[in-house]
């Protein structure tokens, strides 16, 4: 692809929705980044302020002064619409409250989202906005492209809210969004660093050519970006490996990472089972039993960049009174509430 094989963005693909702090960070915490597939259409209109028109008339009304200032871009309209009554999706999206209820008992609990509280009266529904990205096929000569096959629309920062009638009848219900996006230079290059354009989040939406997307996935995921560490210690003990490495490496268990540089024995790609500590972390190997040596020179260890599903996220412990912007002691500084879990009790 030299320069552009002229492709057209064609059917959508899936769509990321990332809650945002008060300055406009990207959050990246069990119920924050939500990824489906199941939405209808997002679309989004440039919305444009009319520069002023300057006319002064001579004596004889004959213009002798004629000036028009630029238009300039102010933001854009968008409108989300999504398949189903998505609770934790229209949580993420439009405020309220997530309603959860436990399925299992106390002791293990098996929390499921089974509804949806409108936000109150004076509450800001949008909070403090969201992230979206939307992925699409690039489709060149009748065919989805080699080269890039998808196209990655940014839409660093986004306020939206429920619109249009919700209609209960033989039929299905709607669920649509709208709003308004601006720029947000905070979200960098995206939770995994896929974005390879981050100085364009300036502006209030950009797309490039992409060769991955975020199919197949349903629900809230972690995301990670590539990161390699030094791998000084080595170890092998009942078919358990273990590396320490030079700083703390961040890696979690369930995360895939590449081992090189420290032997036959230990090199390769593997799933962590532990992190015991901030600096080793451990993962099956089937093999003889290694005392526990230096590694010189050192290894190292990449953890690339992916997700992992979220299995469950907790109350933040809202009672009568949420922390939610627009409410009138709303704080900040404390974590937003939203989500009000079932006071049934699972065992009886």
């Amino acid at each position: 692809m030299a320069t552009q094989d002229f492709a057209a963005s064609v059917q959508g693909v899936s769509i990321r929705v990332t809650r945002l702090d008060a300055a406009g960070n990207l959050l990246n915490g069990a119920g924050d980044s939500y990824t489906t597939s199941a939405f209808l259409r997002t679309s989004f209109t440039p919305e444009y302020e009319e520069g002023d028109e300057i006319i002064e008339k001579s004596a004889d009304g004959t213009i002798c002064v004629s000036y028009k200032a630029p238009d300039t871009l102010k933001r854009i309209t968008m409108e989300l619409a999504i398949c189903e009554p998505d609770t934790e999706l229209t949580q993420l999206i439009s405020g309220g409250l997530l309603l959860r209820k436990n399925y299992g008992s106390y002791a293990s609990p098996d929390n499921k989202s089974i509804g949806w509280a409108a936000p109150s009266v004076g509450d800001d529904p949008t909070g403090r906005g969201v992230a979206l990205e939307v992925w699409s096929y690039a489709v060149a000569d009748g065919r989805r492209a080699a080269t890039h096959p998808y196209f990655h629309w940014v839409f660093p920062y986004v306020r939206l809210r429920q619109s249009g009638d919700r209609v209960i009848e033989n039929g299905m219900l709607a669920n649509t969004f709208e709003g308004y996006g601006l720029g947000n230079i905070t979200f960098g290059s995206g939770l995994d660093g896929r974005w390879q354009f981050p100085v364009a989040t300036e502006r209030s939406y950009s797309y490039a050519r992409a060769d991955w997307a975020p199919t197949g996935l349903k629900g809230f995921y972690r995301w990670f970006t590539d990161s390699t560490k030094s791998v000084n210690n080595k170890s092998l003990t009942s078919n358990v490996a273990t590396l320490t490495t030079s700083a703390a490496h961040g890696f979690e268990t369930g995360q895939s990472v590449t081992i090189s540089g420290v032997d036959s024995t230990f090199n390769g790609t593997y799933t962590i089972t532990a992190t015991p500590t901030p600096t080793t972390f451990r993962y099956a190997k089937t093999a003889t039993d290694v005392p526990s040596a230096a590694v010189s020179p050192t290894g190292t260890a990449l953890r690339s960049k992916g997700y992992l599903a979220v299995s469950d996220f907790t109350s933040q412990g809202s009672t009568s009174a949420y922390n939610v912007p627009g409410n009138t002691d709303f704080n900040a500084d404390l974590p937003i509430d939203f989500i009000l879990a079932s006071t049934e009790d699972p065992s009886a």
